[in-house]
């Protein structure tokens, strides 16, 4: 019996009226309490130093670094629609948001145990990375549906933007911390700050690399708590557990059903998924690009993390303005461009090269930070990457809202969502993939200027109102 999205329950109906400003602040705090893992783990510390330091050379490390994404990306697409419509039918979004939470604590805590010279430790960074992946992605998934009971509809897209950029300065500080009084260059022993490590932490032991793992957990556990104690949760259905996995599974092939009728709509989640999968990628192998192709140790890569991070954060702040004055399809597109020409810039870098021909002296150790010009240039096109994929990401979910039938906003962004993680291990895949079959990082960014362009191709045939 074919059952339509319409005669559904809607769990995702607007409450009568909205909590204190204090709940809101407390929900976006979730933002800043998860943002550590992607910006210390997956992106500017710890992926480095796997590939770098645990791994036997950087092209293999950045290819089991892409498997283990992947792997994560996989699982998080196989269970969201049962997780995604259980909760939608029992109700509240709190308890999942525990427990994977404790996936994200986890999985973090285990990368302390990733010893350089240890023989399970590339096992144990990737399970460990494997597990706090699944935990902080789905975490972020059920928080982003509590969002719709906070606000009105016309603050939904305030309140995303505030949210990034709370979120980017969260990952900023913690980047600043680890860098600054954490770990060490293994060479001279230092921080950042020119400081011996807190803790006793030994430099020549990577420990304050490893150590990045521990303090997202603490983190995360920390700054957490106000979200739980503060911002209401959506109210108990009292439907039964099996009930409501059956339901959420017809539920979505329903909805799913119904999009070619909605041809916008479709044409939108599909583009958005594909390039949603190349600035995962992106940001997943920055850091380990770096460290591959020009050498970089945790010092270098952390400063190159503060930096992109700052621009993050004014990127999604600047966003939501640029959004309302010229649309969020413009914005969609200007930010593919950006990455587009910066993915082509990287694959043009070498550490005697720029733009593919004009050679360049490389970097002589004592130099300092940045001294070749093919470490400035991939510096640039990395803060680039920064300024952009806040309004990309931000202008995304408002341009959903502008096409998206009002009386069902809820819904479409619990598909949009979903659409967001459903393929979320194609493009790290893609890069792993490419990076083993020709034993080269250039080729496994490479595949990223498909995924934008294809994304690019689908976002501008996608109709919209004037001013979307």
């Amino acid at each position: 019996m074919a059952v339509s999205a319409a005669s559904l329950p809607a769990a995702s109906d607007q409450p009568a009226t909205y909590p204190p400003r204090r709940s809101v602040v407390a929900w976006i705090f979730f933002d800043w309490s998860a943002q550590p893992f992607f910006t210390l783990v997956t992106t500017f510390v710890f992926a480095p130093f796997f590939a770098s330091t645990l791994a036997s050379d950087p092209a293999e490390g950045q290819a089991l670094w892409g498997y283990a994404t992947g792997l994560a990306g996989l699982a998080i697409a196989l269970l969201s629609p049962l997780l995604g419509g259980i909760a939608d039918r029992t109700g509240p979004r709190k308890p999942w948001i525990a427990v994977f939470g404790a996936m994200l604590v986890l999985g973090s805590g285990m990368l302390w145990y990733a010893k350089p010279g240890s023989p399970w430790a590339v096992t144990i960074a990737l399970c460990g990375f494997v597990i706090g992946t699944i935990g902080a992605e789905f975490a972020t998934i059920f928080n982003n549906a509590m969002m719709t009971r906070l606000v009105p509809p016309e603050r939904l897209g305030r309140l995303s933007g505030t949210g990034w950029a709370v979120g980017y300065l969260g990952g900023l500080i913690s980047l600043a911390l680890t860098l600054g009084f954490l770990a060490a260059d293994p060479q001279t022993g230092k921080t950042l700050a020119g400081l011996s490590p807190l803790f006793g932490l030994d430099a020549a032991a990577r420990e304050g690399d490893r150590f990045s793992g521990p303090l997202t957990a603490l983190w995360f556990v920390i700054f957490v708590t106000p979200m739980f104690l503060l911002t209401p949760d959506s109210p108990r259905t009292g439907i039964p557990l099996k009930e409501a996995a059956a339901g959420g599974f017809s539920h979505l092939k329903a909805t799913i059903t119904e999009l070619p009728s909605l041809p916008g709509l479709g044409r939108f989640l599909l583009a958005n998924m594909i390039y949603q999968d190349g600035l995962v990628a992106l940001f997943a192998f920055g850091g380990i690009y770096g460290a591959g192709v020009f050498g970089w140790q945790t010092i270098e890569l952390g400063v190159f993390g503060i930096l992109l991070t700052v621009t993050g954060t004014l990127g999604a702040w600047a966003g939501g303005k640029l959004d309302d004055a010229i649309g969020g399809k413009t914005v969609i597109l200007g930010a593919i461009a950006c990455l587009l020409f910066a993915c082509i810039g990287i694959l043009s870098l070498g550490p005697g090269q720029v733009a593919f021909v004009i050679e360049a002296a490389p970097a002589v150790p004592g130099d300092g930070l940045f001294a070749s010009l093919p470490e400035k240039v991939y510096l640039g096109l990395g803060l680039l990457i920064g300024l952009v994929a806040g309004p990309l990401q931000a202008s995304s979910r408002s341009l959903l809202a502008r096409i998206a039938p009002p009386a069902r906003i809820g819904e479409f962004f619990g598909l949009f969502a979903l659409a967001g993680k459903v393929t979320s291990f194609m493009g790290p895949t893609l890069v792993a993939l490419a990076t083993t079959v020709f034993a080269s990082q250039r080729a496994g960014l490479a595949v990223l200027i498909g995924l934008f362009l294809t994304g690019a191709w689908l976002i501008a045939g996608v109709k919209v109102k004037r001013g979307g």
